[in-house]
């Protein structure tokens, strides 16, 4: 921006959460300011307040339809980039979830970025740049951005909330490094479904193989829809397969003889220490696959009854 070459295309990856959106908006801001300070839009220009209000005329935000970036959508954004921005500055069209573009969107789309209309600004989201066609990979600028720490996801809890310093530290420690996570976790009911679902996880080792077919029915009742979708506020199956993924991480650390400062689970510490005493390493490894197995199973649409009876009778074995 200082030098005035802004490249026409920017692919920002990371985790969701962890600020990708946020930044785009203040680039936004900052391009049509009017009297910019530095890198920062100065917050109180038309263009600026427009912007701070969510009504700028030139911010196109595209989001899946569904699980997928269809390619009616691209022709719609491709007919807006036929005209020139309202604002005389430039336009940028932010692409969330850009991996989620079907084959027909995404090369409709590699069509525009490879003779950009001008004035117009392209920044694409996504959580890994392998999911994407390489062809758009290569036209994009790309823009790292990295987990944050458990500490400064803490700090920014403490000036947002108003949890105390124990939830803190256990959504601190929950998040995987995104504060957008870590916020909506605190927003909902996930601490007290996070309670039930590790003593669900313990309760399998010393139950009978028709009380574990129960807890799996139980288990597929949880909805689909979980934190990590878009506008959800409300914690789904998945959430509670990222707590068993998170507390078998734990299990594994706890049998190797990790210092305790590393669990995300720390204040379940007596009961990862009782149940890593009687399994192995290997059988915790396995377990820990059976859990991710299983999210990719769902993301599938695989029969989620099915998927967690497998995966529950399966857990429950390691312990045999």
């Amino acid at each position: 921006m200082r030098r005035g070459r802004v490249p026409h295309a920017y692919l920002f990856t990371g985790i969701s959460g962890i600020g990708k959106t946020s930044v785009a908006k203040a680039f936004t801001m900052r391009l049509n300011c009017h009297a910019p300070s530095g890198l920062d839009g100065c917050g109180v220009c038309p263009s600026c307040r427009k912007m701070l209000n969510g009504n700028f005329p030139d911010f196109i935000s595209i989001e899946p339809d569904g699980q997928r970036i269809k390619i009616e959508q691209i022709r719609e954004l491709n007919r807006s980039l036929g005209y020139a921005p309202l604002s005389g500055g430039y336009r940028v069209c932010v692409i969330h979830r850009a991996e989620a573009m079907t084959g027909e969107a995404a090369n409709a789309f590699l069509k525009t970025l490879e003779e950009p209309p001008p004035g117009n600004i392209f920044v694409l989201n996504a959580t890994e740049p392998r999911d994407l066609l390489p062809t758009i990979v290569s036209r994009c600028q790309r823009v790292s951005f990295m987990p944050l720490k458990a500490r400064e996801i803490a700090e920014q809890l403490n000036k947002e909330t108003h949890l105390d310093g124990s939830s803190v530290s256990i959504l601190a420690r929950a998040a995987d490094g995104s504060l957008g996570r870590a916020l909506k976790m605190g927003e909902s009911n996930y601490l007290e479904r996070r309670q039930t679902w590790l003593k669900t996880l313990f309760e399998l080792y010393d139950c009978s193989g028709a009380e574990a077919m129960n807890m799996a029915v139980e288990s597929a009742k949880e909805s689909r829809a979980g934190l990590d979708q878009p506008g959800n506020k409300k914690v789904g199956l998945f959430d509670m397969l990222s707590v068993w993924a998170s507390c078998y991480r734990d299990l594994l650390l706890v049998r190797t003889g990790a210092p305790k400062d590393l669990l995300i689970n720390e204040d379940f510490f007596g009961q990862l220490k009782e149940t890593a005493s009687g399994l192995s390493l290997q059988n915790l490894i396995e377990s820990f696959q059976m859990v991710d197995r299983a999210v990719r199973d769902l993301y599938r649409m695989r029969n989620p009854t099915l998927v967690m009876e497998n995966t529950l009778l399966n857990l429950q074995k390691m312990a045999s």
